[in-house]
C-alpha cells in the first residue's frame, strides 16, 4: 500500500486524504453504504501505482507539472445565488425540456416539468438522488465504471462532490434534451463530477453536459451510461474548461440487447485532458456510435483512449473522431476494437482524422484490432495532414480572404461529425467554438 506521507504525487492530509473522504461524507450526512464505498475507493487509489509514463496508455501523455497535493476538493454542498455569465449563456444555447446548473457541486439552477415527474423520469443532482432514491442509486452507482478502473477513477469514487442523475422508466420517451451545466470556480480546487444515466427497456432520452471553468483547477469526472434493452440513449459531453485546467475523465457505456447509444465528446478546453471512453456491447443487436471533435491550440494536450468491446453476437459500432490542431498543441488518440469469442456477425468501424493547421502541432493516432471470432467485419484507419494549399488558393481566387478560406476548410472538415449531432443547439455552439479557435 502506498504511503501518503512519502509519495510526493499524493496529497497531504490537509487537502486530499482518507480523512478528507470521511469528512466529506460526514458533512453530507451520507448513508453508511456510501461512506464504505468511498473508503474502499480510497484504498484502491492508494494501491494503484501512479502513472510513470512507461505504461502504453501513458507513454505519449506526461503529467509534468501536475501535483495532486496542490488541490483541495470543494465541498459540493454550499448554497449560493446567481450564475456565472458563461453558465447562464450555456443554459440558453440548448432548447431543453429540463435543465440544471451545478456550481462547485451546488445546484444553483434547476428546472423540470410536471410531465416528466408524472411519467416517472428522474433528473436531478446526484447528492439529491442519494437522499431521495437511495435504493436506486445504491444499486447503480459504480455498476458501469469500476471503482478501480484506473488511478483517477478510484480517486473520483472516493471524493465525488458533484453529479448528474438521470433515470427513465420502461417505455418512456423523452423527446427533448435534458441539460446539465457543470461549472467550477477559479483556483486550486478539485472537482469530481459523476454522471449516472439509466434507461429501462424501451425508454429514450438525450442528455447534454457542458463542463466549464476550473481555471488553475483539477477536474476528475466519471460517466456511467447504462442503456436497457431496446432503449435509446444519446449523450453529449462538452468539455470547454479553462486552458489552465487539468482534466481526467473515465467514461463507460453498457448496451443491452437491441439498445442504441449515440455518444459525442467535444474537447476544446483544458491544459491537459486524458479521457478513457469504453463502449461495451453486451446484448445481441446492440448498436453504438462514438463521435468526437477536438481542437487544441497553444500548448494544449488532448488524449482520448477508446475501446469498442463487442461481447455479444450481431452487434455494431461506429467510431468517428476528428481533430484540428493549431500552434504547438498535441493530440493523442488510441483506439481499440475487441471482438470476444463467440461475438459472431460483429460489424465495427473506427476512424480518426486529423487536420494540422501548424507545422509545430503534433497528432499521434494509434488504432488497433483484436478479433477472436471468425465471422466479423472490422475496419479502422487514421490520417493526419495539413490543409492542401490548392484548397486555400481555389477559395481565395473566388474573392475569399485567407482567414475565411481557412475557416471554410476547417468547418468543412468537421461537417461530417457536426451533421450527426442530434441537438441543434450543440451544433451551433460547436460551430461558434470553431470560429473562436480560428480567431474569428
Amino acid at each position: 500500500m502506498t504511503d501518503v506521507t512519502t509519495n510526493p504525487n499524493l496529497a497531504t492530509a490537509e487537502n486530499i486524504s482518507a480523512a478528507s473522504v470521511e469528512a466529506l461524507s460526514r458533512r453530507r450526512e451520507e448513508p453508511a453504504w456510501l461512506l464504505e464505498a468511498r473508503l474502499k475507493a480510497w484504498r484502491f487509489f492508494e494501491e494503484i501505482p501512479w502513472p510513470t509514463g512507461a505504461e502504453e496508455t501513458w507513454r505519449r501523455t506526461k503529467l509534468t507539472g501536475f501535483k495532486l497535493e496542490d488541490y483541495r476538493p470543494f465541498d459540493g454542498a454550499a448554497a449560493g445565488d446567481g450564475l456565472p455569465d458563461e453558465v447562464d449563456k450555456s443554459l440558453h444555447e440548448v432548447a431543453a425540456v429540463a435543465d440544471m446548473a451545478l456550481v462547485d457541486g451546488a445546484r444553483r439552477h434547476y428546472r423540470t416539468s410536471d410531465e416528466l415527474e408524472r411519467r416517472g423520469v428522474i433528473f436531478t443532482d446526484l447528492a439529491s438522488a442519494v437522499r431521495q432514491h437511495p435504493a436506486l442509486v445504491q444499486r447503480a452507482l459504480g455498476s458501469v465504471v469500476a471503482t478501480d478502473e484506473n488511478k483517477f477513477s478510484a480517486l473520483h469514487y472516493a471524493l465525488w462532490n458533484s453529479g448528474t442523475f438521470v433515470y427513465v422508466p420502461r417505455n418512456v420517451v423523452v423527446d427533448q434534451p435534458l441539460q446539465a451545466v457543470v461549472y467550477q470556480s477559479e483556483g486550486k480546487q478539485a472537482g469530481f463530477h459523476h454522471t449516472l444515466v439509466l434507461t429501462e427497456e424501451g425508454a429514450s432520452v438525450t442528455l447534454v453536459e457542458d463542463y466549464l471553468g476550473a481555471a488553475s483547477g483539477l477536474n476528475d469526472s466519471v460517466v456511467e451510461l447504462a442503456a436497457g434493452p431496446n432503449s435509446q440513449l444519446h449523450y453529449l459531453h462538452l468539455q470547454n474548461l479553462a486552458d489552465s485546467a487539468w482534466n481526467f475523465s473515465t467514461q463507460r457505456i453498457q448496451l443491452q440487447p437491441d439498445s442504441l447509444v449515440r455518444y459525442f465528446i467535444g474537447s476544446w478546453g483544458s491544459r491537459l485532458s486524458k479521457a478513457w471512453i469504453n463502449m461495451e456491447l453486451n446484448g445481441h443487436g446492440a448498436h453504438g456510435e462514438l463521435l468526437g471533435l477536438y481542437f487544441p491550440s497553444g500548448r494544449q494536450h488532448l488524449d482520448h483512449h477508446t475501446n469498442q468491446l463487442h461481447i455479444a453476437q450481431r452487434t455494431t459500432s461506429d467510431l468517428l473522431i476528428k481533430g484540428a490542431l493549431k500552434d504547438r498543441s498535441r493530440s493523442v488518440y488510441q483506439g481499440y476494437i475487441k471482438v470476444y469469442p463467440g461475438a459472431q456477425k460483429t460489424n465495427a468501424y473506427q476512424a480518426n482524422r486529423n487536420l494540422m493547421l501548424s507545422k509545430m502541432a503534433r497528432a499521434d493516432s494509434i488504432p488497433g484490432l483484436e478479433i477472436e471470432a471468425d465471422d466479423v467485419r472490422c475496419t479502422h484507419g487514421a490520417t493526419a495532414g495539413q490543409v492542401p494549399a490548392e484548397y486555400i488558393f481555389y477559395l481565395m481566387s473566388r474573392g475569399i480572404d485567407r482567414t475565411n478560406a481557412e475557416r471554410m476548410v476547417v468547418q468543412g472538415f468537421f461537417e461530417e461529425v457536426l451533421n450527426r449531432i442530434p441537438v441543434e443547439g450543440v451544433r451551433n455552439k460547436l460551430e461558434a467554438e470553431i470560429a473562436r479557435k480560428l480567431g474569428l
